[in-house]
């Protein structure tokens, strides 16, 4: 008899959390029993899953006692409130904030980089920023043949990554702006409709005006890699396009290296799918890359500033890979190995 998972998605009614419960269903993860937790605010709401409905409890009120795994996806502050009492009830808690990234306590993984981290957890296990994933899902096979030196990294992050209000906000300003009627901006800093903002999040001051976008960007890939000198700088751009955040790689390598070889070597790594033929009118981009779980890369060519440059430009859904599915792909690689570790499974 296959033994089952009783599963509780936190958050269950953001963007995150719909896709990991449409995620859990349409990768056969083996759920016995689903709770689904979200403020007071949602609470009586139905979603649906297996072919029947499921009310969406309140979070404050959860008993974890017998839940084996929780997949989080709400704010840091609500994270580190409740996952340490999930914990304490047993369950393996896999969280989607920011909230534990940079503890050493709690391993940060992205399963086709360092899935074997995730198996060293003590009851929470982090996801890192949907910027990071898709950078490191390209750095990890590129380091392993050639050697990275150094990084350059610009983002060109989808409103969807502010959640459901960032995708509403364009929406509504959009409408707006070809009805010649006034706007109201809310979720972003401007306008972001037919505009480009230079900023995710917060500006740190301490960070010589990093935002905190970039920080994490820099932090968490130093970290997932496992190069903590790594010399890596990002600029964080928020543009008005509802899914899938494109990024440019700039790439200084140990050796100099053809595109060719780097095609190669990406056409083989876990979690990428090259789409390099620009004469043909191929290359990522974020509408080619919602609904799909892969890190698309193209435009791969040699940098000719430098003896060892390379250049990418990679696309990724940010709710789903960069997300929701890194989340269940955790789940799923401790599944695979709950036997004699940490209660996982329901008995």
């Amino acid at each position: 008899m296959t033994r089952t998972a009783n599963v509780a998605v936190v958050g269950a009614t953001g963007a995150v959390g719909q896709e990991a419960v449409h995620l859990l269903e349409e990768r056969g993860f083996p759920v016995g029993r689903l709770v689904l937790l979200a403020s007071g605010r949602s609470a009586g709401a139905e979603m649906a899953f297996q072919g029947r409905l499921h009310r969406v409890e309140v979070l404050s009120q959860a008993d974890f006692r017998d839940i084996d795994l929780v997949l989080s996806a709400p704010g840091a502050s609500v994270s580190r409130e409740f996952a340490p009492r999930a914990v304490a009830a047993g369950a393996v808690v896999i969280d989607k904030s920011s909230a534990f990234r940079m503890d050493p306590e709690v391993p940060l993984v992205v399963p086709e980089v360092n899935g074997e981290a995730a198996l060293s957890h003590r009851g929470i296990v982090s996801s890192p920023n949907c910027s990071t994933i898709p950078l490191v899902v390209c750095l990890k096979p590129l380091h392993e043949a050639f050697g990275v030196r150094r990084v350059v990294v610009s983002t060109y992050q989808a409103v969807s990554g502010a959640g459901r209000r960032g995708g509403e906000e364009l929406f509504r300003q959009t409408v707006a702006l070809l009805n010649h009627r006034p706007l109201e901006t809310e979720a972003f800093p401007h306008q972001i409709a037919f505009n480009v903002l230079p900023q995710v999040e917060t500006f740190r001051p301490e960070d010589e005006g990093y935002t905190t976008e970039e920080v994490k960007i820099v932090q968490e890939s130093r970290r997932i890699l496992g190069i903590p000198d790594l010399r890596l700088t990002a600029t964080a751009v928020r543009v008005p396009v509802m899914n899938g955040h494109s990024e440019s790689v700039n790439v200084e390598l140990d050796r100099p290296v053809s595109a060719e070889e780097a095609r190669e070597v990406l056409s083989r790594a876990p979690g990428v799918a090259v789409v390099d033929d620009p004469a043909g009118g191929e290359y990522p981009m974020p509408l080619e890359a919602t609904g799909r779980d892969e890190v698309l890369v193209g435009r791969i060519r040699r940098d000719p500033t430098v003896a060892s440059g390379l250049n990418l430009w990679l696309a990724c859904d940010n709710l789903r890979k960069g997300a929701a599915l890194n989340a269940v792909q955790i789940a799923e690689f401790l599944w695979s190995r709950a036997e004699g570790r940490r209660r996982l499974v329901a008995e």
